[in-house]
């Protein structure tokens, strides 16, 4: 097991995290992996993450949510209808560019299999591009991967880095993928948890920055080489944010919009080539999609809800930085290597930072 961002010491923000630290933190939120990872007959380092909501009965009680596109060069199916209606009732995947289709074509198939009603589904898939370490264009998932993926899905501790989704991204130039934080908020309605998942697969070694310290810049390629040789491109982050606060879609989209400041505080600039979508729901009302009575609402009210964009800013932060410290170094095709965050040096680095800044 690598270490977690906050195994060395280094707390990002000043609110306390849920039990977990995750987003499986949020009442009823579940998430399962699958992780495909074979050199014949084609190389493939990829998987699929499930974010299901509810425990698994979103089908029947949707969430209101909302998204955000800070660089559009990406996918995320299921849009225009959580854009039109404000409401989410599907779990989420999160996979690889080329197998969007399968993972959106298989959580129709459960819908269907499992009676959902309604005459049609619109689940939301989203994704980032493994291309550089896994043989994308053999499209290696099949259905039993998406499958696994989602009988897997559980509350608890969330496996990171190199699993799922994120089995073959690269980030600033180091191993990415897969990371998790969670906050707990008190305003004077209530304590709330605010929880964020990432797929991380973006940014350049020398942006990257950790707890405000220039990381990239101290573990350059001359000490850790990039796993890039010809980098193709800005790369993408997929970023979910999930919270038990009773809020409307329009204050989803405000918090969707603040996965953004926690991006740039890393590094992220949104890249002509990035694909940096956000998605928020919450589970904080009662809504049954059967119902044919009014729903009885409740609002968080709107000055209440700086703390939660706390939350959000901070969890997506430390939620990058924990899949960059989990991911191991991975070999992949034509000899390629994403190497692993050094957690040795990061360690030495982040002490001397700590001792500077108590001086």
């Amino acid at each position: 097991m690598r270490p977690r961002l906050r195994d060395f010491g280094v707390t990002i923000g000043s609110l306390p995290t849920g039990a977990n630290n995750a987003i499986t933190d949020v009442p009823g939120v579940l998430v399962g992996h699958a992780t495909v990872v074979r050199d014949e007959p084609t190389v493939a380092r990829t998987g699929v993450t499930m974010i299901v909501p509810r425990d698994g009965q979103i089908w029947a009680e949707g969430a209101f949510a909302a998204w955000h596109n800070f660089s559009g060069n990406g996918e995320m199916t299921g849009l225009p209808w959580i854009e039109e209606s404000g409401l989410l009732g599907s779990p989420i995947g999160i996979t690889n560019t080329h197998q969007v289709g399968l993972v959106r074509d298989f959580l129709v198939k459960v819908a269907v299999e499992s009676g959902v009603p309604e005459a049609f589904h619109l689940p939301v898939v989203g994704e980032t591009w493994d291309g550089w370490l896994s043989d994308i264009d053999s499209f290696p998932l099949v259905e039993d991967d998406v499958r696994a993926a989602y009988d897997s899905a559980a509350s608890g501790v969330v496996a990171e880095g190199c699993v799922g989704g994120g089995t073959g991204m690269i980030c600033h130039e180091f191993k990415g993928g897969i990371g998790t934080s969670s906050r707990i908020v008190q305003v004077p309605s209530g304590a709330y948890t605010v929880g964020v998942l990432v797929q991380a697969n973006y940014g350049r070694r020398g942006d990257l920055r950790i707890d405000g310290l220039p990381a990239g810049r101290l573990i350059g390629p001359d000490r850790v080489p990039s796993a890039w040789d010809d980098p193709p491109g800005g790369g993408s982050i997929i970023a979910v944010v999930g919270t038990d606060a009773p809020l409307l879609p329009v204050q989803c989209h405000r918090l969707a919009k603040r996965v953004t400041v926690g991006l740039g505080r890393v590094g992220g600039y949104g890249h002509d080539s990035s694909g940096d979508i956000f998605l928020a729901f919450s589970t904080g009302n009662h809504l049954p999609a059967s119902s044919q009575e009014p729903w009885a609402i409740e609002m968080l009210p709107m000055e209440q809800m700086t703390p939660l964009f706390h939350a959000v800013v901070d969890a997506t932060e430390e939620a990058i930085v924990n899949a960059l410290c989990a991911a191991e170094t991975t070999s992949g095709q034509r000899d390629r290597v994403a190497h692993a965050i050094p957690v040795d040096l990061l360690a030495e680095i982040l002490t001397e930072a700590s001792s500077s800044k108590d001086v």
